[in-house]
């Protein structure tokens, strides 16, 4: 990669759009148009149209999605020892990756190309700036509202950009040739500091990548810890509250609250300094969305934005209840579309850590307190149940264990992370909740997903520090402190097992899910100390309980 200029850099990997070529068609190369030009561009060449909002609504072809299968990072001499290769952190050779590269720079120079320039990180200490060069004017408006947008100042010496994304969802891999599983293809090379991202119109792809980048730059250069998370801070205090969580248990809603200044919605760092925001906007699910339950995200909606497969009705107004194209669509909006979004996109250390997590057996409590080993658990093990839609293949909720809340864009071991949290969360005698955005009552097709407002009352007596004033109990299967009561819920959904109308199916249900989170811990991470096991679940207790008919709520604490 060389150069100063935009054209220049796509030079470096023989992308001549705007030059002209011999016996090349004529192309453009459009740099940093503002979002009123992208959006015309957009609809004059047929990628998609107005929404009575003022939203530009695309759809994005087969894949509506992310593809994990499709994700490769390229094996190179200098990353190869640092990688958590497995399942996640698939590898394809330099050779490959040159012949993708070669044919996708072909392609592009018989097209127009957008070009935008942002940057990763709002502290801009820990800051990146990229350059993401796209084949559609839409994709290139999601990706400007979603990165940190650069200052007059800052782009006037914007110079050599640190990473470039290359984005060509009309380009189809030959997976024969190519080495890759199908016509789609996400490569990360960290030697070349290139993204190819091909194949797929869904624009995660792109948001997740740069989040993979920083995950591995962050840690390794500059000693933050990245997070799978939301972020935001009470306006009088500043005192800031983290939200871990993969997609669908809630990161994006539950920040948004208007009593609070939200920092972002999705991906953050924590340093030394405090938490900031690696995005310049947010990216959220839209299923069932309405102005009642989710007012902030609701009205962030309107022109500059981009929805993606999002059915429009005959006026083009947004039918958020028709999924029949898929239950994940999305909204992607700059965070100052948010009336209480924090400019500064950075917060204090979080005196609040909350691991979100939507459990389909519907045994978890809504809340629960988890101690320092105990935080280091879930850290690590990262239980939730993918939702439909969020990748390709998922139809209903399914149960899985995602290292860090985010294992899928986690490049380097998961203890690297692991560790990192635990030192922060001692270094600043941070609170850590585990909380059920799932269902309760009663697992998927039985119980029903928890009223998010009682979910939202939970987390506010978490983050002002109410909910110890409650007198909690132990919960001897799940091994948490489970309140016994919170201002704004009702007394009787905070203990499950009460909650249920079989105790006997609960203490089944129970004992199925404490058994899988054993079984992945044993699998991944025996070699931890045996006080973080000891503070996970414990199967056998379950199956005690049930085999001798007697509750599984243990000793009373008093708060």
């Amino acid at each position: 990669m060389a150069g100063t200029t935009a054209s220049e850099v796509l030079q470096g990997f023989g992308i001549t759009v705007g030059k002209d070529v011999d016996d090349a068609p004529s192309t453009q190369l459009y740099v940093d148009l503002p979002p009123a030009e992208l959006v015309e561009h957009a609809v004059k060449r047929g990628e998609g149209e107005l929404a009575s909002n003022g939203s530009l609504v695309i759809k994005t072809g087969e894949r509506t999605g992310r593809s994990p299968d499709d994700r490769f990072i390229v094996d190179t001499p200098d990353i190869h020892d640092k990688i958590a290769w497995g399942e996640v952190n698939r590898p394809i050779s330099s050779e490959r990756y040159e012949r993708i590269l070669a044919g996708v720079v072909d392609y592009l120079n018989q097209r127009d190309l957008f070009v935008i320039r942002g940057m990763a990180g709002a502290d801009r200490n820990h800051s990146r700036k990229f350059l993401v060069a796209c084949e559609r004017a839409s994709q290139a408006l999601l990706i400007k509202q979603l990165l940190v947008r650069p200052l007059v100042r800052e782009m006037a010496r914007f110079g050599e950009p640190d990473f470039c994304v290359i984005a060509a969802p009309g380009y189809h891999c030959d997976p024969e040739r190519d080495g890759v599983n199908s016509e789609a293809a996400v490569l990360v090379n960290f030697q070349e500091r290139v993204v190819i991202v091909v194949g797929t119109g869904y624009s995660g792809e792109v948001k997740k990548s740069i989040f993979s980048v920083m995950n591995y730059l962050l840690p390794i250069e500059d000693d933050v810890l990245p997070m799978h998370c939301s972020a935001s801070m009470d306006p009088i205090s500043h005192e800031t509250a983290v939200f871990f969580g993969l997609s669908g248990t809630g990161k994006t809603t539950l920040s948004a609250n208007p009593t609070r200044l939200l920092i972002g919605d999705d991906e953050h760092g924590w340093s030394d300094m405090g938490v900031f925001n690696i995005e310049g906007g947010c990216y959220a699910k839209c299923e069932g969305l309405d102005s009642y339950h989710e007012p902030e995200i609701y009205n962030a909606i309107r022109f500059g934005s981009v929805c993606e497969n999002v059915v429009l009705d005959a006026g083009r107004v947004p039918d958020y209840a028709d999924t029949s194209i898929t239950r994940n669509t999305r909204v992607a909006y700059p965070v100052e579309h948010i009336p209480n979004a924090w400019g500064k996109g950075m917060g204090t250390v979080p005196s609040v850590v909350l691991f979100l997590t939507c459990d389909a057996f519907g045994v978890l409590p809504p809340i629960s307190r988890l101690t320092a080993d105990a935080a280091m658990y879930h850290f690590v093990t990262g239980f939730t149940s993918k939702v439909a839609g969020t990748e390709i293949g998922i139809t209903e909720p399914t149960p899985t264990f995602s290292a860090l809340f985010g294992e899928p864009f986690m490049p380097l071991d998961p203890m690297v992370y692991a560790e990192m949290l635990r030192r922060r969360i001692s270094d600043g005698h941070t609170r850590v909740y585990l909380v059920n955005t799932g269902w309760i009552g009663g697992g998927y097709g039985v119980g029903h997903r928890i009223e998010l407002a009682y979910t939202r009352a939970l987390v506010a007596r978490a983050l002002d520090g109410t909910i110890e004033e409650s007198e909690f109990v132990h919960d001897d299967i799940f091994n948490v402190d489970i309140p016994t009561s919170c201002h704004g819920v009702p007394d009787g959904i905070l203990v499950p097992r009460h909650y249920w109308k079989s105790s006997a199916r609960y203490d089944e249900a129970a004992h199925n899910l404490a058994a899988m989170f054993e079984e992945n811990f044993e699998k991944k991470y025996s070699h931890l100390p045996d006080a973080v096991k000891e503070a996970g679940p414990h199967a056998h207790v379950a199956g005690a309980a049930r085999h001798r008919g007697f509750g599984l709520i243990g000793r009373r604490l008093q708060p």
